[in-house]
């Protein structure tokens, strides 16, 4: 894959969500040595809560949005990186957020050039935790950053969906 480019159909079609909340539009670079994927995040399209924000408020990216790409470029990650499909089953879920820092109010125009690097992993057949470190820049300066962790479980076919109610008797 020539990068930067475009997500591909394939992986339109097994992300986790929707396309509209991906708010990713291209993968500008995959570093598997580093374990890293950077996205480009347009911030000059509509988006939840910065279209709710009254006139004398800034229009800004708000940081509820930078969350949710956080869990988009991990998804990435998985896909390009690890090679797991949630057509096989692979699904999965933030589990901490061990630090958050918003630097910088992003206001809409520029994108966002958005990494995600795995910084630790523990894999096993059926599972994979990972602790990623995102830093978000906006025109050259860091407008976000993180450290966070998630689970990947593969969901054996037939089993009841993650976090579904236990059968009653």
């Amino acid at each position: 894959m020539d990068l930067p480019a475009p997500f591909e159909q394939p992986f339109l079609d097994d992300i986790l969500y929707h396309p509209e909340v991906l708010f990713l539009d291209r993968i500008e670079e995959i570093d598997r040595e580093a374990s890293r994927v950077v996205c480009r995040m347009p911030t000059d399209r509509p988006m939840p809560f910065m279209d709710s924000q009254r006139s004398t408020y800034p229009k800004h990216v708000a940081g509820a949005v930078m969350v949710q790409v956080t869990a988009m470029l991990g998804f990435v990650h998985l896909y390009y990186l690890e090679g797991k499909r949630s057509a096989d089953g692979w699904i999965g879920f933030g589990t901490h957020i061990d630090r958050a820092v918003f630097r910088k109010m992003v206001p809409p125009g520029t994108p966002m050039l958005c990494s995600c690097t795995q910084v630790r992993v523990r894999r096993g057949a059926k599972r994979i935790f990972s602790k990623y470190k995102f830093e978000f820049r906006h025109e050259g300066a860091i407008a976000f950053q993180s450290e966070q962790s998630a689970m990947w479980i593969l969901q054996e076919p037939g089993a009841p969906p993650l976090g579904a109610a236990e059968p009653t008797a």
